[in-house]
């Protein structure tokens, strides 16, 4: 994976945790900058987007989740929320907000490391599979799937997705009618599986379902199994 051409924003106020995140991921080849401020980052943003933002909670100024809906108007980045550790609420909300996952503190570089180089190696492969032409074209009802264009249409209008509504919905459009585990849209979208993180799963469909409002397609809840996309009865 080209880490190299990787550009990663972090904004986080405790300067000895930015220190390590950078250090960290710089090792690793990323090109890194970090921001004491949500504003300093999204300020930054908006003269050179990035192609990944980690966004602490907790900031002076905006703060992560205000950050987070402000990259969410202008771009469809990759966004991970540094969540504090007792506060289920915070990761709920930032997923919520469009972000693409959450690490809670205090956490090891190494877990933040490999929760992006799972966001990257999806969006290399596919970025590949576009280069061959291996494209798929599906439709569903009224929604139609153009790997391609990384589009996916409902009714012919493009929806505005990110990366991973993006993954979740093209993951369930292609097994149509199927009842999909939890665990299968973790390792298929998000790159791993633990059974915590299936909040994660949860947060995602429950957007995407607000976004298919007015679709003649659902995402139906399979009751302690997962998900299955089907016709509005």
């Amino acid at each position: 994976m080209a880490n190299e051409t990787k550009h990663i924003y972090v904004a986080d106020d405790d300067d000895n945790i930015r220190q390590i995140v950078k250090s960290f991921l710089e090792s690793d080849g990323f090109q890194v900058e970090d921001f004491p401020t949500g504003n300093l980052l999204l300020e930054r943003f908006k003269q050179s987007p990035c192609d990944l933002a980690i966004l602490d909670v907790m900031m002076p100024g905006m703060d992560g989740f205000a950050v987070c809906t402000q990259l969410r108007k202008m771009s469809t980045v990759p966004i991970i929320m540094l969540t504090a550790r007792d506060s289920e609420n915070d990761y709920a909300m930032g997923l919520g907000l469009g972000s693409d996952d959450y690490i809670t503190k205090p956490f090891s570089a190494m877990a933040l490391l490999m929760r992006i180089r799972a966001i990257f190696r999806r969006i290399d492969f596919e970025s590949r599979k576009h280069a061959a032409n291996e494209s798929t074209a599906v439709s569903v009802g009224d929604l139609t799937l153009d790997d391609v264009s990384r589009h996916i249409l409902k009714k012919g209008q493009p929806l505005a997705l990110t990366p991973t509504e993006y993954g979740v919905l093209r993951y369930l459009m292609l097994h149509d009618g199927q009842a999909v585990s939890r665990e299968d849209l973790l390792n298929a979208v998000w790159g791993f599986e633990t059974a915590v993180e299936t909040r994660a799963t949860d947060d995602t469909v429950r957007r995407l379902r607000k976004k298919l409002d007015g679709s003649s397609m659902n995402i139906s809840a399979v009751w302690g199994y997962g998900f299955r996309l089907e016709k509005n009865s």
